[in-house]
């Protein structure tokens, strides 16, 4: 049997707050499949790029530029497509989204799909698949309903909490649906219970052959470090909060957190407010390359998710599988998928959402017991190498592309 060709959709590509999709998409490559990328916005400024991983797969970026060559094919919907293409569109857009935002990026999905649709008849793609739930999913939905092309998508957190207002429709016309973890599976299950088959736990990877363990001196001043954007799921004025209690404990610690984001503001006047310029620093974006370097020089990581006021959250957030195969000792909240990675008592310190004190007695108790934290840090890494190596888990993703196409 010839192997497929298969379409990756996605809004950025490669994009530097997901990196996991541009290891996913590699990693497939390497192991043979034929994939080629779409993304629907056009490319990111390339200083933003910098220290991460070339695409090994060839890339389209439609975006603004593309707008006449939409629009064009649009004027052409009957004559290409029939008369069911248009009523399709309209099926598509005609909903209640869950935002604005998510209305026009289910807009220019809709828009790019019959565009998508011709791209891949020409190309030969066998089946079309879309790494999230929302507007990528929108457009592979769309292109797979024209072109008769089979797709599926990938659900991880802000993609399907809340769930969009076309979600139990892409479910039902996807041939598969994969989830990253079994939290998600069992909210999606719930959501759509006619389609609990498609549903396959395929958890994100992180390339094992890239994770060198480093020493922790647990020396004073402890160093903490938290990674993510500076948004409200990430919890890190929680953080801070818990930090002021260190502080005032007596405990000589420094804090650093790379990111950026609206909340940037925020968590400045909040170091000002707790008195912690000395201990706290906000390092801004952080390149991926130089994440296992600041990983080297940490004695916790801190994860301090938290659910938004729109009921956006994590996953299974990358950054702490990152610290796990590093044996980097991790303390984090259990929100959605968390758990499933840092198992309370066996590889890390959970703790719930919103409770600095919780947070705070969390870190302490990683601290000073050194055997404890070194039986968890081994057992976690243990983990990752079992349900999070890139190779084992991208390779089953490539059976079942090759399964469905």
């Amino acid at each position: 049997m010839p192997k497929p060709r298969v379409a990756y959709i996605l809004l950025w590509f490669p994009e530097p707050t997901q990196t996991f999709i541009l290891d996913e998409v590699n990693t497939l490559v390497r192991l043979g499949l034929d994939v080629e990328v779409f993304s629907l916005y056009g490319p990111r400024p390339p200083r933003l790029l910098q220290g991460m991983a070339l695409p090994e797969a060839p890339v389209t970026h439609l975006g603004v530029t593309s707008l006449g060559s939409l629009l064009r094919e649009l004027a052409q919907l009957k004559r290409h497509w029939g008369s069911e293409a248009a009523p399709l569109l309209r099926q598509v857009l005609l909903r209640r989204w869950r935002s604005w935002e998510t209305a026009g990026e289910a807009l220019w999905a809709a828009l790019a799909g019959p565009h998508l649709a011709r791209r891949f008849l020409a190309a030969g793609i066998g089946h079309i698949h879309a790494p999230w739930a929302d507007g990528p999913a929108t457009a592979a939905w769309v292109a797979s309903r024209l072109s008769g092309i089979p797709f599926s998508f990938c659900s991880h957190a802000h993609d399907i909490y809340p769930p969009d207002g076309a979600l139990k429709e892409k479910i039902a016309a996807a041939r598969l649906v994969r989830v990253i973890s079994e939290v998600n599976r069992h909210y999606l299950a719930g959501l759509f219970p006619q389609a609990a088959e498609k549903l396959v736990t395929i958890r994100c990877g992180v390339p094992l052959n890239l994770a060198m363990a480093s020493p922790h001196s647990m020396d004073r001043p402890y160093h903490f470090l938290a990674l993510g954007r500076l948004v409200p799921k990430k919890g890190f004025p929680v953080l801070l909060a818990a930090c002021r209690q260190l502080r005032d404990q007596g405990l000589d610690f420094r804090l650093s957190i790379g990111g950026d984001g609206p909340q940037q503001n925020l968590l400045l006047r909040l170091v000002r407010e707790y008195n912690l310029s000395q201990q706290v620093s906000l390092l801004g974006f952080v390149p991926h390359r130089q994440v296992p370097v600041l990983l080297g020089q940490a004695d916790l990581f801190i994860m301090p998710c938290t659910v938004d006021k729109a009921g956006d959250r994590d996953g299974i957030p990358v950054a702490i599988l990152e610290a796990m195969a590093q044996e980097v000792p991790v303390v984090a909240t259990s929100v959605s998928g968390i758990p499933e990675a840092v198992q309370m008592g066996k590889t890390g310190w959970l703790t719930p959402p919103d409770d600095p004190q919780a947070l705070a007695a969390a870190m302490l108790e990683a601290l000073r017991d050194a055997a404890e934290c070194q039986r968890r840090v081994k057992l976690a890494k243990e983990l990752v190498g079992r349900e999070f190596d890139s190779l084992k888990n991208y390779s089953r993703l490539k059976a079942l592309f090759e399964g469905l196409s």
